[in-house]
């Protein structure tokens, strides 16, 4: 459940890194199918409205959250981003799902209590809800301009593998549920 770092926003379909993630649990033999819920330009808001269709629907055993750059870079309220992940979160795990919340940080431009404020969020969420987080979804690419389209904003084609092995390595906790569950499916 993502935004456009998710959805393959400017490259070529199939080569993100949730497609890349998907292979590798082909690879693995594992019986999980992954479903992506992104959408190019998704706040909070609107991930919170489309997420209990999705989970009634789709049955998810592991919820990857992916959600909140698009307040920020709106200006929309921490707090109101806050309250819609913890939401997401609840709804989530009420329905039985794991989650692994993907921590945003944004430029340091939004002034510096803002961004303070805005990245402790993640960390304050996955503490209070018992969940997993990726302190950084983005971690090794921020300084590497050459891994950014155009826009400075998206991840290009190169920089999806390292995408991949930041949430890879984020899933650990779940490895085993990832082997074992031949029933359930992760998005």
């Amino acid at each position: 459940m993502g935004d456009s770092l998710s959805a393959e926003y400017g490259i070529t379909r199939g080569s993100g890194w949730v497609k890349i993630m998907e292979e590798q649990l082909l690879k693995q033999g594992s019986p999980w199918t992954v479903f992506n819920a992104s959408i190019s330009g998704e706040t909070s808001s609107g991930g919170l409205t489309r997420l209990p269709n999705l989970l009634q629907q789709k049955k998810p055993g592991i919820v990857l959250l992916e959600l909140g750059a698009n307040d920020a870079l709106r200006g929309l309220s921490i707090d109101e981003t806050e309250k819609n992940l913890r939401k997401m979160i609840q709804l989530s795990k009420q329905s039985g799902a794991k989650v692994l919340l993907f921590g945003i940080q944004i430029p340091p431009n939004y002034g510096q209590e803002y961004t303070k404020k805005f990245t402790g969020v993640y960390a304050k969420l996955a503490k209070q809800e018992n969940i997993e987080l990726l302190p950084f979804f983005m971690q090794g690419l921020a300084a590497q301009r050459d891994l950014f389209q155009a826009d400075n904003i998206h991840p290009n084609e190169k920089a999806q593998a390292l995408l991949f092995k930041n949430v890879w390595g984020a899933m650990a906790p779940y490895q085993n549920l990832l082997k074992t569950k031949a029933t359930q499916q992760g998005y």
